[in-house]
């Protein structure tokens, strides 16, 4: 490797999509993968690892669709060239050229493969030789780099692996044609001393070293992963494979934002430099909160909520007399805004629009017809709250109107499986359009709902049917409160048996004219991936989960739970009804790759 003498750039691979998306219960779709992809792009991250294609044409249609609609795309990457699309592959030829035709036509794209060292995993799970894991690594990386310059490889569970035979491995992907090299912790076992001694052995001792960038991978099953990954930075790693908020299978992975803020707050401790627009960190944070369903705790280095909130007396008049005694990180430079500037029912466009922009929804973040709806609840919250709009508020705001633009479903055609023929390939690319999504169905027009102690909670609910052109009312009761009963009703009428998998609410500021914000996250009942008599007696919820069963969430925001809890279940609805079975994505089991 270079050596240290002027600092480098931090190359950011970003696996939220692959890695991140493998934690538990955790499936996106098409359209929240697309949504996330344009957002980490805005943010400055160098590479995406969109997804792993060949677990199923849903899963190649999102890493397809990513690669020809995001990897473009240049809004606010100053400096930088469009974003390096990279899709996961086995060590074998069937994954690599299905990874290849999945992000080929992205200007920058990358095949990521992999295959493990350890001889736990060769002995166990491989069932071969340490010299057939040579051959394979060698056939295999040479075979992907027949199709794309750029390629990564990845010994599974390198840290441990014998460090010598791992010198040898790497040493056989690099004269296959590798270009960087990922040292994945797969269990989180090791040290920060053990994993940068790794880096800094594999960088001196592996043949060829010097052409390739070497990179990080780690776990948090020990709550090491920052420490290990800016531990293999301090030893010559020069890219960092991380996740937003951290999320990934088990404990997760390394979090993004905190490696960035590390080498941001300390430039003097690191040989490496980002340039990642950290302002954009909170709202990216709120995004993959919404859209994976995984909830960022309070205490969360960064973007937690409570990062910059100090109730200790002494903490309190240290920061009033001077921010630097208790503050290592300005809330602004994360996305955490402290502006005077107030929002209230007299607010015009302009300035709901630079408050937008102050928190990180400026530019392409939200489309025309996205802004004109946030402008439209906000005047209508604006008028109902007697405070003014907070900052939370905004985020909630904005978070109701992504969810119910994505509720129509996309115009877009479907590529169901990785084009066989020049010909298919390009009838697949003119069948991509970049229209707006579709109109949702179902509206909600009228809800009333009764309900109190000691009596049966009813609901009543009206909503309009824009592909019939007409109203529909029903009633429904419910044992467990008014918001199952509103579920009942909605589901009587549009006649689909729903699960609910997920439902959360929360307040996004004080006092009792808060929005409350309600993301629900829903499936078909009575779906599974066993197959039928294979003895395995789960209940339909966890099947959803856990299984390819598609999901749908929605978000909606209202001073009325019970009305926000009705539009965000309705958004969700809207997005399962306009699904197409052709988009639909692997099984979490298929989807889990050990890296």
């Amino acid at each position: 490797m270079s050596t240290f003498n002027s600092k480098q750039k931090l190359i950011i691979f970003d696996t939220t999509l692959r890695d991140g998306e493998q934690s538990p219960g955790v499936t996106l779709n098409t359209e929240e993968k697309i949504e996330i992809a344009r957002q980490l792009s805005r943010l400055g991250v160098d590479i995406i690892e969109a997804g792993f294609p060949v677990a199923s044409p849903g899963d190649f249609n999102a890493v397809q669709r990513i690669a020809r609609e995001v990897g473009p795309l240049m809004e606010g990457r100053d400096g930088l060239q469009p974003m390096v699309i990279c899709g996961l592959a086995r060590s074998v030829e069937k994954d690599i050229q299905t990874a290849y035709e999945a992000i080929k036509d992205a200007p920058r794209h990358r095949i990521h493969v992999f295959l493990a060292t350890s001889d736990i995993h060769l002995e166990h799970k491989l069932k071969i030789t340490r010299e057939q894991c040579k051959a394979r690594i060698a056939e295999m990386v040479r075979f992907a780099k027949s199709l794309c310059d750029d390629i990564e490889f990845s010994p599974e569970d390198a840290g441990r692996s014998d460090p010598e035979f791992l010198c040898e491995a790497l040493a056989v992907a690099i004269e296959a044609g590798a270009t960087t090299l990922n040292i994945p912790d797969t269990v989180g076992y090791t040290t920060p001393q053990e994993y940068g001694a790794l880096i800094k052995h594999l960088c001196q001792n592996t043949g060829g070293a010097d052409k390739v960038v070497f990179s990080t991978h780690c776990h948090n099953d020990l709550g090491l992963a920052t420490a290990n990954t800016l531990a293999g930075i301090s030893n010559g790693a020069r890219q960092v494979e991380v996740t937003i908020n951290g999320i990934g299978e088990r404990a997760g992975n390394t979090s993004l934002e905190e490696v960035v803020m590390n080498v941001h707050t300390h430039p003097d401790a690191y040989p490496v430099y980002h340039t990642i627009n950290t302002r954009l960190f909170y709202s990216t944070s709120r995004m993959v909160e919404d859209l994976s369903g995984m909830a960022v705790q309070a205490n969360k280095a960064i973007v937690g909520r409570n990062a910059f909130l100090h109730e200790s007396g002494i903490h309190q008049d240290g920061v009033l007399k001077n921010k630097q005694t208790y503050e290592i990180i300005r809330p602004e430079d994360v996305g955490v805004t402290t502006g005077n500037l107030a929002l209230g029912k007299h607010s015009g466009r302009h300035a709901f629009k630079t408050k937008l922009e102050e928190l990180g929804y400026g530019g392409a973040a939200l489309s025309d017809a996205q802004f004109q709806a946030a402008f439209a609840k906000f005047k209508d919250l604006a008028d109902s709250k007697k405070t003014g709009v907070t900052d939370g508020d905004m985020h909630a705001l904005v978070a109701d109107v992504r969810s119910s633009s994505m509720a129509g479903g996309s115009s877009q055609s479907v590529t169901p499986a990785p084009p066989a023929t020049a010909a298919a390939a390009a009838a697949a690319e003119e069948a991509i359009s970049n229209d707006e999504a579709a109109a949702a169905r179902y509206t909600l027009k009228h809800m009333q709902v009764f309900t109190g102690v000691g009596v049966t909670p009813t609901a009543t609910v009206t909503l309009h049917d824009a592909q019939q052109g007409i109203e529909l009312v029903d009633v429904a009761i419910a044992k467990n409160g008014p918001i199952e009963a509103t579920y009942s009703a909605i589901q009587r009428i549009v006649g689909i048996d729903i699960e609910l998998l997920n439902f959360s609410i929360s307040a996004t500021s004080s006092g009792q004219d808060t929005l409350g914000k309600v993301s629900v996250r829903i499936a078909r009942s009575g779906g599974a991936d066993s197959p039928v008599g294979s003895g395995q007696e789960e209940d339909s919820a966890a099947l959803a989960s856990y299984g390819s069963v598609p999901k749908f969430s929605g978000v909606a925001a209202n001073v009325d739970i019970i009305a926000a809890s009705a539009n965000a279940y309705l958004t969700a609805v809207n997005r399962l009804v306009s699904h197409d079975e052709a988009n639909n994505r692997a099984s979490h089991k298929q989807r889990n790759v050990e890296i």
